[in-house]
């Protein structure tokens, strides 16, 4: 998902607090006892050096402010994922959130994430690291419309130009066989619906989330199954339709 360029300031809310609390101590010692101390026989970059003792105090104190900040935003990303019931409310969330979701989930799973969005990205919405493990990761929260393979094969371009050693491509939906077929015995991993509530599942605090449930034919109490028109208007669309036909010709 296309995303505009963030600003430093936006970049410290995103990471851990602690890690402006440290940034805005370093700034001022370095600004306002490092530089300042530093020898040097030209008088112009001595009195350069000396002059950044001077906003030293407001810088540090602008970077500490960002803190409590990231720290509610840290546990936002947390309440979002434990609060999290269903499919339903997966698919509910604005797509930055759905991103997010994915994020803090890897980061339970011991990852350290990188969330895109830092200029152009080529269609890279997260970045995971593991030891010498380094995945990508698109998100695709498409609520009609199957993942198909064109996406697969443009992450596949990028794995290919990039040092990583595999891709995941997340959906709260389903793929085409064609994108399952193209991502096999290659390291891309697709992870649909069942997988993404699995992924969610196994790192809630409490698990909350249900399952899904089967879906049921209103009409005659059958269950409902997944079919592809084969012709007219939709053909190679996907429907639910009664698992009970021809008796009965419920669709949806």
């Amino acid at each position: 998902m296309p995303r505009t360029k963030t600003n430093f300031i936006d970049l410290l809310v995103e990471l851990p607090w602690w890690v402006s609390v440290i940034l805005s101590a370093s700034a001022y010692v370095i600004m306002a006892y490092g530089l300042p101390n530093v020898q040097t026989d030209n008088p112009m970059i001595a009195m350069v050096f000396n002059a950044f003792a001077i906003p030293a105090p407001f810088i540090a104190s602008i970077i500490l402010l960002v803190a409590p900040f990231a720290y509610f935003n840290s546990r936002r990303k947390a309440k979002q994922l434990d609060t999290q019931r269903s499919l339903d409310t997966i698919r509910d969330l604005h797509w930055r959130n759905f991103e997010e979701l994915v994020a803090e989930a890897y980061s339970r799973q011991g990852y350290r994430v990188t969330e895109g969005g830092y200029g152009a990205d080529g269609g890279i919405d997260l970045v995971l690291r593991k030891g010498e493990e380094i995945v990508l990761v698109q998100c695709k929260q498409w609520k009609a419309q199957k993942v198909g393979v064109s996406v697969v094969r443009e992450m596949f371009g990028v794995l290919t130009a990039s040092n990583a050693s595999r891709v995941f491509i997340i959906c709260s939906g389903k793929f085409t066989q064609q994108a399952i077929d193209f991502a096999l015995s290659k390291p891309i991993t697709l992870l649909g619906a069942d997988e993404l509530l699995s992924l969610i599942q196994n790192v809630q605090s409490q698990t909350t989330l249900e399952t899904a449930k089967p879906a049921i034919c209103p009409r005659c109490g059958s269950g409902l199954v997944e079919r592809q028109a084969k012709r007219g208007a939709n053909a190679g669309n996907s429907f639910l339709g009664c698992s009970s036909f021809p008796k009965c010709r419920y669709t949806e």
